[in-house]
């Protein structure tokens, strides 16, 4: 298998690339360097420095190179992205992924919240989701995370790992083969250690965890993809402490998809679920079939993707003319 084959290179991107003539190479970007990216190519990894004018490349983009030029990023097929730290900017996480891995330590709460921004997340970029728990030789009560997981997130696919004895890293594997995926959680989670163990070599830093908090330094300062053996290629990342969503609402009801589906049973089409007459939601809440508190979690993330819409629009309106 060539090079670039072994980063997911396929007709469809060969196609796409001929648009920008038959010199023109493709390089899948590796790391991001800020003035810079690291690129795979058919004739090996090369640095190339990214241009004036270029719209921004985050890490598994596909570029049409000449040389150290880059003509130009492929058109994407997905693309993760949350908000900045302050809220102005969207941030560019990881393109062209087919799944999301939302990460979560068994050796601290499992925390709902997080879970669900990251399904938000996932369903914007236009990705699967997967929820891979980790450390699971240090769970106190793993039968009680996995039965909450499942009332918190309904048919979200799960699968617990440990670095320490091996469980589950072969079922990952194989869930992992022919895909580009991306790992997404806070420090101290094991991203790292997981992404070492699936590639079978030590090709992430591994940092400590603070056993009062068990809070994780940042270890991994960029995102890099690396090419797992089995198959398929994962992007590490930094730990993310808090998730901006840069989703809007469909994304938000797509991690809601049971919540979605029943508010459709509504009397009023524009029903608020906010104790309408014929709510579906709240005759559900009421038979006890739905959590108020899941309820109250969508409703909230609603309202923060309409709240920072609106707030976005507002720049751009007040934003002088260049």
């Amino acid at each position: 298998m060539s090079a670039l084959n072994l980063v997911g290179f396929s007709p469809h991107w060969e196609a796409l690339l001929a648009k920008h003539g038959p010199a023109a190479e493709a390089g899948r970007v590796l790391r991001h360097d800020g003035v810079a990216v690291a690129v795979r190519t058919a004739t090996g990894d090369r640095v190339v420095p990214l241009r004036r004018g270029l719209p921004p490349v985050t890490v598994g983009d596909w570029l049409a190179l000449d040389g150290e030029h880059v003509l130009g990023i492929l058109p994407r097929r997905s693309l993760l992205r949350r908000k900045a730290v302050d809220g102005a900017e969207e941030q560019l996480l990881a393109a062209n992924l087919d799944l999301v891995l939302l990460v979560a330590g068994l050796d601290r709460p499992v925390r709902a919240g997080r879970i669900r921004r990251g399904l938000a997340l996932a369903h914007d970029a236009g990705a699967d989701a997967l929820l891979v728990l980790t450390k699971a030789d240090l769970a106190e009560d793993l039968d009680g995370v996995l039965r909450q997981v499942a009332e918190d997130h309904p048919g979200l696919d799960v699968i617990v790992t440990s670095a320490e004895t091996g469980a589950g890293i072969a079922e990952l594997r194989e869930r992992l083969a022919g895909t580009t995926s991306v790992l997404l959680g806070e420090s101290g989670a094991g991203k790292s250690r997981l992404v070492n163990e699936l590639a079978g070599e030590e090709v992430a830093l591994v940092g400590r965890v603070r056993h009062g908090d068990r809070k994780g330094r940042h270890t991994t300062t960029h995102r890099q993809l690396h090419v797992l053996p089995s198959g398929g290629v994962v992007i590490d990342s930094p730990g993310i402490r808090e998730v901006g969503l840069a989703a809007d609402e469909e994304a938000v009801d797509a991690a809601f998809a049971d919540l979605d589906e029943l508010g459709e049973q509504c009397h009023f089409s524009d029903c608020q679920h906010a104790g309408e007459p014929g709510c579906a939601i709240a005759l559900a809440i009421e038979d006890g079939d739905v959590s108020p508190e899941r309820v109250e979690a969508w409703m909230r993330l609603r309202a923060e993707v309409a709240a920072a819409a609106k707030r976005f629009s507002r720049r751009r309106r007040l934003r002088p003319p260049r």
